[in-house]
């Protein structure tokens, strides 16, 4: 299996990244009343897919399935039916949070479904800025950055959970789990100045004594666990390479203290 090439990201794009995390609370919201509920909400997260972010499959009464998918080549969220309907958003017209979700759930309810949606995700009357060129570059980069994490997902003994990207922080992740509650969380935050995080939980302090591949390093201001700054990442040789080397030592280093006793 090979890596991908990482690219960089846009730079002052904020306002784009506001803006989609805005729209996939609306898409998080539907998937949180029509979607197969899992314990630790996996149903309410997005996953990467060749043309953008994309719900789980959620049915319509007598009619099959739907997903929802927000399209970030052709700057569109569309909800498409098992059955070849489709129907879309664009993301470039700037509407409100509010506006945004209220077309969506119309959409939804047009297929015949309605619940009791959590609203206070998305609704906001502040307009919303849209840069398609900043949105496809990110898309670009999420792409690699998910393929990559998922060389280190599938190549970990036990058992994970999905990659998949969160709406409420609009970070791309995946649990590692051991013993109890004991887990590793390996994510890609892309706001402010962008970064990976390997964080285990519960956080041994001792491990801070271990050295990570540069230029990874550990970090205890606001949450304990271990960092990795995209912009850093991507000034060395091999960025691939050396966030897998990053990945796999935090898990080398921390699994053992949390992992699960089989027989």
């Amino acid at each position: 299996m090979h890596t991908l090439p990482m690219t960089a990201m846009p730079a002052d794009w904020e306002k784009t990244r506001a803006t989609l995390q805005r729209y996939a609370h609306a898409l998080g919201a539907v998937a949180r009343v029509h979607a197969v509920p899992h314990p630790k909400w996996w149903h309410v997260s997005l996953e990467v897919v060749p043309t953008g972010l994309v719900t789980d499959a959620m049915p319509i009464p007598d009619r099959g399935t739907f997903w929802l998918r927000m399209d970030l080549n052709e700057h569109a969220v569309l909800a498409e039916t098992s059955t070849g309907d489709s129907r879309r958003i664009s993301m470039r017209d700037g509407l409100t949070g509010s506006e945004f979700g209220e077309a969506l759930l119309a959409i939804v309810a047009d297929l015949g479904l309605d619940g009791d949606y959590a609203r206070e995700k998305f609704e906001s009357d502040e307009p919303q800025d849209y840069d398609p060129a900043a949105a496809e570059q990110f898309f670009a980069a999420l792409v690699r950055i998910e393929r990559n994490l998922q060389l280190h997902r599938v190549g970990v003994d036990g058992p994970v959970g999905p990659l998949q990207l969160w709406p409420h922080g609009f970070d791309l992740a995946f649990e590692w789990f051991g013993e109890g509650d004991a887990q590793i969380n390996l994510g890609f935050y892309p706001a402010g100045r962008p970064y990976f995080y390997s964080n285990p939980s519960p956080f041994d302090s001792s491990l801070t004594s271990h050295a990570l591949p540069a230029p990874a390093s550990w970090h205890s201001d606001g949450w304990e666990g271990s960092i990795l700054y995209y912009d850093d990442l991507l000034a060395g040789d091999d960025p691939a390479a050396t966030l897998l080397a990053y990945a796999g030592a935090v898990y080398q280093l921390a699994a053992p203290g949390l992992r699960t006793q089989r027989a």
